[in-house]
């Protein structure tokens, strides 16, 4: 199906949710004046359309092949990634001294939101990327940054994240990756990394001059658990004396994963140090010796920020195809009519209500996601208020943005009938590539618990509070949303004042979702008494009129507490 980038909508949020106006009478972001958003989105929009969207069911079909070693991505990758490279789309928000454009979060947030819209699989490589950038310019050395991060702006060459192992899940501080460090010969200095990591995306293809590797390991006599962690960067090709790729690095992809959904995103399992290739596998430590979480976290902030943004692409992708089902799809007169002509199922109340309730949950879960990058910039120029903010506002993005995307994607193949179930139409893919997103990057009941542990700890709760309230004050006039808010306010108190432990992480998922619903809502609400556009009112009367609702009645399940779930014990409940 043809792919139509939403512009339109993300201008308005941009301009809306994030402030971009705003932002911009700051000198650091003084670039981005409202034509060079409105370029901005409209040339990745049309990079989207035209080169990553026709290879979406490509990519789904043929997926990543890996043979001796090396992984090749489907018939026409190549091509859209060099012109993504050469038209500069991944230096947006780079570091300036580095060679990106030094533009806000905000505007790089809308290039991957776009490109993941037409092509998800294929996005997650500068999607890993630009954390990468985040953790090297936050953490690295000046020598490193000369190194990787010009390269790695442009995207010349493509970082990852290699966090889990086979014994470990998301428990990385069980990690057994090893770093040794090497006192002599021309690598002193350096280490010696050995070990095993398993879906790590992108972490082989044909795609890239360099795959900047950033890798959590353990050196000799480092604390148990995650407290003894430290981060290294293992290229795939180590530098040369003039920075360019010199000889492989003794790493490898073992496999690559057989997968739900996201088949052109190559999920591997790396090896480092195991002989291999004649060699050691050579590693930089970035910062110092077990710190390694501290640098990692900063990767990972920005991706998880970035994985909510797919929740909002597989919706738009998934929106837009039941569109044109539904325009095209005749089936049945309407009910109650005098003609008895069979109409577009469009026409038909249910489906009607399913295609609003797409769009409202697309739109309103868009809107927390600018109103989320927004916070992002406010706080790299200074604003700590907003910078707790933006760091509380990314589990409620990465959670509730990641569920909106799988339940978007089902009412998709829902209003598709029988032929939804039929891979040939395509809405099935939606279906199956959403999957991943709630739990990649930290599961969604991972970022719960971080929001009614760490986060709520803010202030001892005032960031959280002081966020509900703005949503009270804006929404006087909008009962079902203050109720939400004041709802998800009285929650929240009892969970600082009276909860224990097990009973805040018992009620953390309904929590989170009353918390990012009532979030987005005001956002919505304020796009449309921004917005002369009579679609937006109605989308926002329907997210708040019938959505707010439904997350009102959370509460419960919020502050039921913990000792139901332990009535039974792990036999019988497992039996």
């Amino acid at each position: 199906m043809d792919f139509t980038p939403p512009t339109a909508d993300q201008v308005l949020a941009m301009r809306v949710c994030a402030g971009i106006d705003d932002l911009a009478q700051n000198e650091r972001f003084a670039a981005a004046t409202p034509d060079m958003v409105a370029a901005i989105a409209e040339g990745i929009g049309a990079l989207a359309a035209g080169e990553f969207a026709p290879l979406n069911r490509i990519g789904d079909k043929q997926g990543a092949l890996l043979a001796n070693g090396v992984v090749t991505l489907p018939d026409g990758f190549a091509q859209a990634y060099h012109q993504f490279v050469e038209q500069g789309w991944g230096s947006i928000a780079g570091p300036v001294d580095f060679g990106g454009q030094g533009l806000p979060f905000t505007l790089a947030t809308c290039v991957l939101e776009t490109l993941g819209a037409a092509n998800m699989g294929f996005t997650l490589l500068p999607m890993l990327t630009v954390g990468a950038i985040e953790a090297i310019a936050h953490h690295g050395s000046a020598d490193q940054k000369a190194s990787y991060l010009p390269k790695l702006i442009t995207g010349e060459w493509s970082g990852t994240m290699n966090l889990t192992e086979p014994q470990a899940g998301s428990d990385v501080g069980a990690l057994r990756t090893t770093a040794t460090p090497i006192t002599d010969g021309p690598h002193a200095g350096k280490y010696r990394v050995a070990g095993t990591k398993i879906f790590i995306t992108f972490g082989e293809h044909d795609l890239a001059g360099n795959i900047v590797h950033l890798v959590l390991a353990r050196t000799p006599g480092a604390p148990a658990g995650s407290r003894g962690i430290s981060l290294f960067i293992v290229p795939k090709y180590l530098l040369m004396a003039d920075g360019s790729p010199g000889p492989r690095n003794d790493l490898r992809c073992v496999s690559i994963e057989h997968k739900l959904g996201i088949n052109a995103s190559p999920t591997c399992v790396m090896s480092y140090g195991d002989g291999s290739g004649g060699g050691d596998c050579i590693g930089e430590l970035i910062g110092h010796e077990n710190e390694g979480l501290k640098a990692m976290f900063t990767m990972m902030n920005s991706a998880r920020i970035n994985v909510g943004s797919q929740g909002v692409q597989i919706a738009e992708r998934a929106l837009q195809q039941a569109q044109a089902f539904a325009r095209d799809r005749v089936q049945s007169p309407r009910a109650g009519s005098a003609d008895k002509a069979s109409v577009p199922i469009a026409e038909h109340p249910d489906v009607r209500r399913m295609l609003l309730r797409m769009r409202a949950l697309t739109e309103g879960s868009r809107a927390l996601l600018y109103y989320t990058a927004g916070q992002v910039d406010r706080g790299s120029l200074g604003d700590a208020a907003a910078q707790m903010r933006a760091e509380t506002l990314v589990p409620m993005l990465k959670a509730w943005g990641t569920d909106i995307g799988c339940e978007v994607a089902s009412l998709g193949i829902q209003i598709h009938g029988g032929m939804g179930f039929i891979e040939e139409t395509g809405a099935a893919q939606h279906y199956r590539d959403a999957r991943i997103a709630p739990i990649y990057e930290g599961t969604n009941g991972i970022q719960a618990a971080d929001l009614v542990t760490r986060k709520l700890g803010f202030d001892n709760g005032g960031v959280l509070q002081a966020l509900l309230g703005d949503v009270i004050a804006a929404a006087r006039d909008v009962p079902q949303l203050a109720q939400l808010a004041q709802d998800c306010a009285a929650v929240g108190r009892w969970m600082s004042e009276s909860a224990s432990l097990d009973d805040r992480l018992a009620g953390a998922v309904p929590f989170t979702t009353m918390c990012a619903v009532a979030v987005a809502g005001w956002q919505l609400l304020r796009q449309a008494q921004a917005s002369d556009s009579p679609t937006k009112q109605v989308v926002a009367r329907f997210f708040n009129e019938q959505i707010a609702p439904e997350a009102r009645g959370l509460s419960n399940s919020a502050m039921a507490g913990a000792a139901l779930l332990y009535e039974l014990d792990a036999a019988a409940l497992t039996a």
